[in-house]
């Protein structure tokens, strides 16, 4: 049986060709960049399992990222460190476009949901 880190979607499948395979982890890292680029997210919120993997070296990208595929559809689960003084219903409303976006035009997926956690607020 396959572990977390093994998990895949199939995009492409053709006969003569071959088969493209994005793995999980993409995906949650696709996710990952692009709430980060919207103004008023500070940084992704990890669990306590991503944080003691950090202090012993590992580091993630997809931290505070979860990704569920089944059948073609992606659901992404963020958990997200906001900025004082945005407005954190817009902010999430341009952070759940963007992802969606990018995940369905870098992967040829579809992205059903995206949901927000916010796990707090960063003050300057």
């Amino acid at each position: 049986m396959g572990n977390e880190t093994d998990k895949k979607a199939v995009v492409l499948a053709e006969e003569n060709v071959g088969v493209v395979q994005i793995a999980d982890d993409v995906v949650a890292m696709i996710a990952s960049l692009a709430a980060t680029e919207v103004e008023g997210v500070n940084a992704m919120a990890g669990t306590i399992t991503n944080e003691l993997m950090s202090k012993a070296g590992v580091k993630k990208l997809t931290k505070g990222v979860r990704v569920e595929v089944k059948a073609g559809s992606v659901r992404v689960d963020l958990a997200v460190t906001m900025e004082y003084g945005y407005n954190i219903p817009a902010t999430c409303q341009k952070v759940q476009a963007k992802v969606k976006a990018a995940i369905e035009n870098m992967t040829g997926l579809t992205c059903g949901s995206v949901n927000i956690r916010i796990a707090g607020v960063r003050v300057r």
